[in-house]
């Protein structure tokens, strides 16, 4: 299985002037978590990272101190997610039938996750690690007034990685491309095509290091997992 990690965005929300995968997490940076977790998964086999080429030297220094046994491709990244994703599509190897995209702040997916994800993939065309809602949700309208409250167990937390076939992502992408669609993330795509996604329960500790207190709580996540092993 080949995995795409979108990480060409800049820290903005955690007020950084630099891409925040390269900030530090425990001693390494936020993306050498992720590259830890698909090195020790089973299902993966090949790497994209997606980023600017400004990014590349620092990546490439990581990547060395990782030492991986996967081989890792850097892929330039566009102006969006959206675009970014497309650009990993369109590099990979054309031998390649499934993929797994997995955003590269949410540093804490396990291993197993990944391989749990990947043996779906191979079973149907689209996947998306989700988590049960557990809080009340009010759909609200712009004059911040409650205009209903949807039922709690329809209702899912879209993590990654998401798993498509490759062909059929492609072709939702340029789709996409063509008809302007804006989009948060690749199965809102495959939906808006007429796909279906299936849902791969996630993990609670999966969450998307976006702000100084998200790194807070990654930081306390790791700190438990090692604690835990020894």
């Amino acid at each position: 299985m080949y995995l795409l990690i979108p990480a060409a965005g800049v820290g903005k929300r955690m007020g950084s002037d630099r891409n925040k995968l390269l900030l530090s997490l425990r001693s390494r940076p936020i993306i050498a978590w992720t590259l830890i977790a698909a090195e020790a998964s089973e299902a993966i086999h090949s790497i994209g990272i997606i980023s600017q080429p400004t990014d590349w030297e620092d990546l490439k220094t990581i990547l060395a101190d990782l030492n991986l046994s996967k081989p890792v491709q850097l892929i330039k990244g566009g102006a969006t997610r959206q675009e970014s994703v497309y650009n990993g599509l369109k590099a990979l190897p054309p031998e390649i039938e499934q993929v797994l995209i997995h955003d590269g702040a949410r540093c804490l997916a396990t291993p197993g996750l990944f391989d749990r994800c990947a043996d779906t993939a191979r079973e149907c065309p689209g996947l998306i690690a989700a988590i049960p809602v557990k809080d009340t949700i009010k759909v609200v309208d712009q004059n911040g007034i409650i205009q209903s409250t949807p039922n709690r167990s329809d209702l899912w937390a879209a993590q990654t990685p998401q798993g498509f076939d490759v062909k059929l992502l492609k072709q939702c992408h340029a789709k996409g491309v063509e008809n302007a669609w804006e989009v948060t993330d690749d199965a809102a795509l495959f939906e808006k095509c007429g796909y279906q996604v299936k849902i791969v329960e996630g993990e609670e500790t999966n969450l998307k290091v976006t702000t100084p207190q998200d790194l807070a709580i990654a930081e306390f996540i790791l700190a438990n997992r090692f604690l835990t092993r020894e």
